[in-house]
């Protein structure tokens, strides 16, 4: 893994991207290669009854007047452009204006956040100056000309994105006015007044979704003339949830609200018994995102014609979210090592990582499941795809696609960690985006899974999904893409193997319910939790449940594994564990009880280790023994104290334990086995709002934090974060003493009004995952205007702050 410029040319070897260069002078125009091989003129190709003129054809290329260089200022659209002369030009290309001519003067987008266009298509809120649309509705325009518009008269627009733009790919689109175009473009006058033609403009509902450049041709009996190409007539074209012929389209005005337009959201991690939950700003609409995005389709090389398939793309963003392969977003990092790069704990939002990438063309250290899966959502979202993040509890790695996870122990119940290379992550976070599946048989349209976490390969590259929900719940596996590895993941059984005494093994114990236990999202239009489980899977223990488990299976690796199983079990077990928070003392406890009418002696055995959140384990640092007799019908209970600093030498990133617990009943031979994980709290930042917040008057912010361990938090670093609100910002605050209280202020200025979260977190090598966040309730700029300079703070530099004030517990 290298965080340097990409080597290999990609997916695509054709279409090989190179690192962005010091920009050079504006190039000469190429000759017109059209005039050269005498090809038909512009209006010959897009209008039949304009295909002579004077009885003959007018040579005149409508690719070839555009210069062979990618255009510095426009890192993303990697387009060429048309009509790179500097002054006006005709037909003849030397730039005369003849009398009568129709000379485009002006051209009006409306692309104000607060115009026309950018409100009805659900773009008012991006943070840029340009034309934002979505695919497959309408949009106006205003042209301004020379003389007043004939019906003799012939205008056509042109968008044009790509290095070689071609009407057959999509990626040169010609639209004559008041003539219908291919693929649903056609562009209508609603107004003719004097000099000013209004238009209006439909696109493709199929349309490729990009930076395309603009230019109008017009032709009358004086000649023909183009609009040379100016930057600040680019228009940003993405998907439109809100179309019904795209196959993105929503059809619930909520949902829209929540997966396209909402800039933030909660996500999920600990265990199903400690769920902890933490805001993300995704922030789609901050300046430059847009662009971010745009580039990491160009980064991988992906072809411009396949730009309009949200199934192409999804899968393109879950491959170029993480760097394996080809240098993508972000650094995955899970050795706890994170001194060459940021915590993925401290992370806050997308916004820093995504611009980051953009500026530099460097993978972005470092990522976990939950920061690719904030990434993706800002991506898909900004992109207009409805994205969410979801949360799988007990979400199973399967490395052998057998699609169980295997756990073995030796003869006397201990784990063999050496041969268990399949893992429980205590929870995986990916994404869910909605789309149809045209690629699919029917039945298998809506929620679609996409994971940017690089786990196993999908074809050969680190990317998985786009995978149809409906066929993960139904064990579909052979349904395209990646269904065993996600099937696995949230409805594989775990299946416990024990050595016997000539070295064979086998089956002890099968535990049916312990993989996928809860899958959440964030709530539509609240901060609560939404259960999903019943999307991906049928009841626990059905029918149908076990039917997809047992179809999913028998296209694995094992499709005997459940032939050898043995049953005989009157003896439960539960594992319980107290909510501990990290730097107290604990315990964890084992209940059994006897469901049979005999006496029952339980021989007890209980490991305890410290985890990764991704089930990798450390040694076992302490264990206990204990035989228990049980009579008919009775339980009883094991516990195992733990002080703090018997687990403190071990402690790893997000401080997780994971206790071993395994018996064998003497009278029956049957065998206990469970796994159990609870995860060490840690404390929240109290964010408290100074004052009222007003759109471009300052804001301050008051930032509380105690430091619950009893030792020394060094290098501790602050961020913070807030689309609308705060550019992000790294604060450097030093060290904390142990059991010590910290008080900082921060400023900020609103750029956007409505309801915005601030988000803060806080990093240091003894304690991460620490976080918090306020709702800030903007109000408008006294006089209506909206602002969008950088909301305050720089995302490449710290910035020292000394303590408001410090005290003690």
């Amino acid at each position: 893994m290298t965080d340097g410029p990409r080597s290999d040319v990609g997916r695509w070897g054709g279409n090989p991207w190179q690192p962005p260069t010091t920009p050079s002078p504006e190039p000469e125009p190429e000759p017109d290669r059209m005039s050269r091989r005498g090809g038909r003129s512009f209006w010959a190709r897009c209008c039949p009854c304009c295909s002579c003129r004077n009885g003959t054809d007018e040579p005149y290329g409508g690719r070839g007047s555009r210069s062979g260089s990618r255009r510095p200022d426009s890192r993303g659209s990697g387009s060429r452009r048309p009509g790179s002369r500097t002054g006006d030009v005709n037909a003849a290309g030397d730039g005369t204006i003849r009398e009568g001519m129709l000379v485009v003067t002006g051209v009006d987008l409306l692309s104000a956040r607060s115009d026309q266009n950018r409100r009805e298509h659900h773009t008012d809120e991006f943070e840029y100056d340009e034309l934002i649309i979505r695919r497959g509705q309408p949009f106006h325009v205003v042209l301004h000309f020379s003389r007043p518009y004939e019906s003799s008269d012939h205008v056509a627009l042109e968008l044009l994105i790509g290095n070689n733009p071609e009407v057959g790919k999509g990626t040169h689109v010609i639209i004559p006015v008041g003539k219908g175009s291919s693929g649903g473009w056609k562009a209508q006058v609603t107004k003719a007044s004097g000099q000013n033609l209004n238009l209006r403009v439909h696109t493709s509902p199929n349309a490729i979704i990009g930076k395309f450049q603009f230019t109008i041709r017009t032709r009358c009996e004086a000649g023909e003339f183009q609009l040379p190409f100016d930057p600040s007539n680019e228009i940003y074209i993405l998907f439109n949830p809100w179309c019904p012929e795209d196959i993105v389209y929503v059809d619930h005005e909520d949902w829209r609200q929540e997966y396209v337009l909402n800039e933030s959201g909660r996500i999920y991690y600990g265990t199903e018994a400690q769920i902890g939950e933490r805001t993300w700003n995704y922030g789609q609409f901050d300046h430059g995102v847009l662009d971010a995005c745009l580039y990491i389709l160009d980064r991988r090389g992906m072809p411009y014609g396949g730009r309009g398939d949200p199934v192409s793309v999804s899968r393109v963003i879950s491959a170029m979210v993480n760097s394996l392969d080809d240098n993508g977003v972000l650094i995955g990092n899970w050795s706890g090592d994170y001194s060459r790069g940021t915590n993925p704990s401290a992370w806050v939002g997308s916004v820093e990582i995504l611009l980051s990438y953009l500026r530099t063309g460097y993978s972005v250290p470092y990522g976990q499941c939950w920061v690719f899966a904030g990434v993706t959502t800002t991506v898909l979202r900004c992109l207009g795809l409805a994205t969410r993040t979801v949360t799988n509890f007990n979400s199973a790695h399967d490395t052998d696609t057998s699609l169980t996870m295997d756990i073995y122990f030796d003869e006397n119940m201990k784990p063999l960690e050496h041969l268990n290379h399949d893992s429980v992550w205590n929870f995986h976070v990916w994404n869910d985006c909605w789309m149809k599946r045209p690629d699919l048989p029917s039945g298998f349209d809506g929620w679609q899974v996409v994971d940017a976490t690089p786990q196993e390969t999908s074809s050969g590259i680190f990317c998985c999904g786009p995978c149809s929900v409906e066929s993960i719940k139904n064990g579909l596996v052979y349904m395209k893409y990646d269904t065993p590895f996600i099937f696995a993941e949230v409805n594989s059984d775990k299946v416990y193997w024990q050595r016997q005494d000539d070295g064979s093994f086998k089956i002890v114990y099968v535990e049916e319910k312990a993989i996928g236990t809860l899958i959440i999202t964030k709530a539509i239009g609240s901060n609560m939790r939404d259960d999903v489980t019943h999307m991906y899977k049928h009841p626990e223990g059905s029918e149908a449940e076990r039917r997809a488990v047992e179809t999913a299976a028998a296209h694995g690796s094992k499709p005997n594994v459940y032939s050898s199983r043995d049953s005989a079990e009157d003896v439960a077990m539960q594992v319980e564990a107290q909510d501990a928070v990290m730097g107290q003392d604990l315990a964890v406890s084992v209940v059994l009880s006897n469901r049979g009418g005999s006496p029952r002696t339980v021989k007890l055995h209980l490991y305890l280790s410290v985890t990764f959140y991704t089930g990798v384990t450390g040694p076992v640092f302490k264990e206990s023994k204990k035989e228990v007799v049980l009579a008919p019908g009775a339980s009883d209970r094991v516990s195992m104290p733990v002080a703090y600093k018997e687990y403190r030498p071990h402690l790893v990133d997000q401080g997780s334990m994971l206790l071993n617990v395994s018996g064998h009943v003497k009278e029956s031979g049957q065998v206990l086995a469970k796994q159990h994980t609870f995860r060490l709290r840690t404390p929240d930042l109290s964010l408290t709002l100074l004052g009222a917040a007003v759109v471009g008057q300052e804001c301050e912010v008051q930032i509380v934090f105690r430091n619950p361990l009893p030792v020394t938090l060094t290098n501790v670093v602050f961020r913070l974060e807030g689309s609308g609100l705060q550019r992000p910002k790294i604060l450097n605050v030093g060290d904390i003493g142990g059991n010590e209280t910290v008080t900082l202020h921060q400023k900020f200025v609103p750029v956007r009004p409505g309801p915005r979260q601030l988000i803060a977190s806080l990093d240091s090598p003894q304690l991460s995952q620490v976080h918090g966040v306020i709702q800030v309730d903007v109000a408008p700029a006294p006089r209506g205007g909206g602002v969008f300079a950088d909301a305050g703070g720089d995302s490449h530099s710290g910035e020292t702050i000394p303590m408001a004030s410090r005290g003690g517990a």
